[in-house]
């Protein structure tokens, strides 16, 4: 076994040398057995719903069709077991896939070896070996069928998870175009991304023809830079996770700043492990299991990044690892050849996790039920990039309830108590009127029919004003036409007639004189109209009160109604 994972190093290393003979791209990542077998169930469950049905897909149809894309793209004589009816859909959409994500799996890596010729043929792996590493042992397989059911992870599978949000966080600082590590790692930690923020995420990329990473950075980096016929329309899906998004890409710029001024690949490796840690661990008690696995993961990391780093240096960086190549037109050298040496380190580092034992419980890997790393949900793959259900036109909830929300609706409420001040005994209860009033509309019959209302009249007090004023400038006698009563009251306020005409007369014999009669004039008039205040009163009411102005108790006022208790509060506040 030691013999056949030292061919396998040897076979990446190779890859990593010649690689650019094949590949236009210089940072290609490599998929190991879990990776495949994870992109296989995403390929499948796509395929699945293309074809009318739902985006799922049963354990033993991945694992069928795992056994037939194994001896197909290495050339071996099929299984006994028949494959599946749309395999090659299925083998379509999976290479799709890679290709989309700029990664190849380990069985391109030897078939790209094999074309180039570039491998010893005593050191090479053969496709047999590399098919049994890939599988496990082919003929007994020794994981279930179906998951497990417990009620909590185990420590190795939370361990794996963690490893794979490590290195999925170190694989987009290489590859941006890795949609697998980018749902890996969107809300871990918890970001408040859950599945709807990944499915825009998704329609975004694929409106845009890009990558999942590009097209949520490309979104942020708009909302931040651009002006205001740049930024995104507020009907945006993605506006509703713009906190979270927010964090996800300044904690990937912090890392890209780690890169890109730490020198040294060991310090810089170290630190990146660092930060991811940090992430991870934060808000969480030493005791978590997720804190334990991220504390020994973190330090295993370290140490292999320094320990490749001391293999590089005493091969003098003789891997041909160029995953940064600059171009003669780079404005700036030194920043284009910034961080090169860290991504070597890193490449190697993800190519040795590739090469890593495949997990012997596949259940573990591909059920639903993964381990919790943030919030309440699990790091399903499966989960996240299916889109959420649509509704059918069928009602979200049963009849009953809707019936009851229909009876709460139109059961009359309680009146709520207001809430008054200390003088609530002098305030009037309000009382709702019947329903006989409120629907009591006035019928066609009783409805005015006059189309152009009545021109408005003078009052009586206007029009005997008007009258006393005629009268005292021509010297003509009032009483012409007047009863005895109303004679008597004339005579009563003559005093104050004699001052109207004399103030009368002066603005007749000198209407241009000066403005003091005419204010006069205008300050009694207001007096009176505001002594008045009968304007809106009906004519049989209005002929009272103008009486009784005129009488000898003018000056009574009118008192009100007080209310129970209300005299006694008065009392006492005068005091």
């Amino acid at each position: 076994m030691e013999a056949l994972g030292e061919s396998l190093k040897l076979m990446v290393k190779t890859f990593r040398r010649e690689r650019h003979r094949v590949l236009q791209s210089e940072r290609t990542t490599v998929h190991g057995a879990d990776s495949m077998l994870m992109v296989l169930q995403l390929a499948m469950a796509d395929v699945n719903k293309k074809r009318g049905g739902e985006f799922k897909v049963s354990l033993s149809d991945v694992l069928m069709a795992w056994k037939h894309l194994l001896v197909e793209k290495l050339h071996l004589p099929p299984p006994s077991c028949a494959r599946l009816e749309n395999h090659a859909l299925i083998l379509e959409a999976y290479h799709s896939f890679l290709k989309r994500s700029n990664t190849v799996d380990l069985v391109d890596v030897l078939s790209t070896c094999e074309q180039l010729k570039v491998l010893d043929p005593e050191e090479a792996v053969s496709p047999i070996q590399l098919c049994g590493f890939l599988s496990g042992n082919w003929d007994l397989p020794e994981f279930p069928s179906t998951p497990s059911s417990k009620s909590r992870p185990c420590s190795s599978q939370v361990k794996m998870a963690v490893r794979r949000v490590f290195c999925s966080y170190l694989s987009l600082l290489i590859n941006s175009k890795d949609d697998l590590a980018l749902a890996l790692t969107l809300n871990v930690p918890d970001r408040s991304l859950g599945h709807q923020a990944f499915t825009d995420i998704k329609h975004a990329a694929r409106d845009s023809s890009t990558s999942l990473f590009l097209a949520l950075t490309s979104f942020i980096r708009a909302i931040q830079l651009g002006g205001k016929g740049y930024a995104p329309a507020e009907s945006n899906p993605l506006r509703k996770h713009v906190k979270g998004l927010s964090e996800y890409v300044q904690f990937m710029d912090n890392l890209e700043e780690i890169l890109g001024e730490t020198p040294d690949p060991s310090t810089c490796g170290a630190r990146l492990v660092t930060a991811i840690r940090a992430a991870l661990a934060k808000g969480r008690c030493s005791g978590d299991p997720v804190y334990a696995a991220a504390e020994e993961i973190s330090e295993e990391l370290k140490e292999r990044i320094s320990h490749l780093h001391q293999i590089q240096k005493l091969d003098g960086n003789g891997t041909g690892i160029s995953p940064a190549r600059p171009k003669a037109y780079a404005v700036n050298h030194a920043t284009a050849y910034g961080g090169r040496d860290t991504v070597k380190v890193l490449l190697a580092l993800l190519d040795e996790e590739a090469l890593a034992a495949p997990c012997r419980n596949k259940a573990d890997l591909l059920c639903e039920d993964q381990p919790v790393l943030s919030g309440s949900e699990g790091t399903c793959t499966l989960l996240l990039f299916r889109s959420p259900e649509v509704s059918a036109g069928c009602s979200p909830e049963p009849l009953r309830n809707r019936v009851q929300n229909r009876l709460n609706l139109l059961k009359p409420k309680a009146k709520e108590r207001i809430v008054r001040s200390q003088f609530a005994c002098t305030y009037k209860e309000e009382e709702e009127l019947p329903l006989s009033r409120v629907l009591d509309f006035p019928s066609a019959s009783q409805a005015p029919t006059c189309v152009h209302p009545a021109p408005k009249t003078k009052t009586t007090l206007d029009a005997r004003f008007s009258s006393e004023l005629k009268d005292g400038i021509t010297g003509e006698s009032p009483s012409c036409g007047q009863t005895p009563q109303e004679l008597n009251e004339g005579q009563q306020g003559s005093a104050s007639l004699k001052q109207r005409s004399g103030a009368a007369q002066n603005q007749v014999t000198a209407p241009r004189g000066g403005k003091k009669a005419g204010v006069s004039m205008q300050s009694k008039r207001k007096q009176l109209d505001r002594h008045d205040g009968s304007e809106n009163e009906p004519p049989e009411k209005r002929r009272q009160l103008q009486a009784s102005a005129k009488g000898p108790g003018r000056n009574i006022t009118k008192k009100t109604k007080l209310l129970a208790g209300q005299g006694k509060l008065t009392s006492f506040f005068r005091v």
